[in-house]
């Protein structure tokens, strides 16, 4: 069977979250669909798998809603087991910034950059500042030519280290992240902060993978399924390093010591005999409880 990955989101005003939780709920159901959808007052975030002609059934269905008829849906391959199951959740922020009120996407954001345009200012050498919204362990698979890594772990973080772009704060900024929508709130908390020349890359990262493979976006795409990671092909280059010996790697795995599990790049030098690896020689050494946690 031939198995598809849909992403998409949309700020737009839910009334009654609970409703639409439901709705999709049922929907999901009705298709087979497995994944994850957040519903917030705010907004939708979806993330669904099936079978590829049910999930094109689902959008056909789920767009004839008139708040959602204009949402870019994101396709990929699926391999069927990217999701263990379905869960749909409803939350104040379909994204955790716990930014101030004011900053809604709803009403003011950065500019929408079409993947063309960034494109052409990159082939222009126009003078612009790429910053990644995303979280480190995200970027460290796979960026943009000369992005800026905050150090991020989680969204919320943007408060503590948006002084690290004080230097750039009168230049072109291009917001990026996977699919779009952490770029919504965090170039609308830009602008907040008085940054002047704020854009977002329309569709994130994914879309532009997907019209220039291997151009610009260098290694592979860091996806929270089991794929781990995902690319459009192409001759693109591996920046991936092993955490333990800094070799070229693209695997994934989290910290066999069950006091860390921390997610990081290894290189198959690197993992044990028995098959987990440790993120350092402390983890290493340590006496906690050891848990299989290979990601592949």
């Amino acid at each position: 069977m031939k198995y598809q990955v849909l992403l998409f989101y949309k700020y737009v005003t839910v009334k009654n979250p609970q409703e639409l939780k439901e709705y999709s709920l049922d929907l999901c159901k009705k298709y087979n669909l497995t994944g994850r959808v957040i519903i917030a007052e705010e907004g939708i975030n979806y993330t669904l798998e099936g079978v590829f002609e049910d999930t094109e059934a689902f959008v056909t269905e789920f767009l004839k809603d008139a708040r959602f008829s204009d949402t870019h849906i994101k396709r990929s391959e699926g391999k069927g087991v990217s999701f263990p199951g379905l869960s749909i959740k409803v939350r104040k922020e379909i994204v955790g910034t716990k930014f101030p009120a004011e900053v809604d996407p709803r009403i003011k954001t950065g500019n929408h950059l079409k993947a063309e345009e960034l494109h052409e200012w990159y082939r222009t050498n126009k003078d612009f500042v790429v910053v990644d919204m995303r979280n480190s362990y995200e970027y460290a698979s796979g960026h943009f030519r000369g992005s800026e890594d905050l150090g991020m772990s989680a969204s919320r973080e943007l408060k503590e280290v948006v002084d690290k772009l004080e230097d750039v704060k009168d230049k072109t900024i291009v917001t990026v992240c996977t699919g779009g929508i952490k770029c919504e709130k965090m170039s609308a908390y830009l602008l907040h902060k008085g940054f002047k020349d704020v854009h977002q890359l329309d569709g994130g990262i994914h879309t532009y993978m997907e019209k220039y493979p291997a151009k610009d976006f260098l290694g592979t795409l860091y996806t929270y399924d089991e794929r781990l990671t995902m690319d459009f092909g192409g001759d693109r280059e591996i920046v991936g390093t092993c955490l333990r010996c800094k070799e070229k790697t693209e695997k994934y795995q989290n910290c066999a010591n069950a006091e860390c599990n921390m997610l990081f790049l290894i290189c198959d030098e690197c993992m044990s005999e028995e098959g987990p690896g440790f993120c350092s020689n402390l983890c290493e050494k340590s006496t906690a409880r050891v848990v299989q946690r290979i990601r592949v």
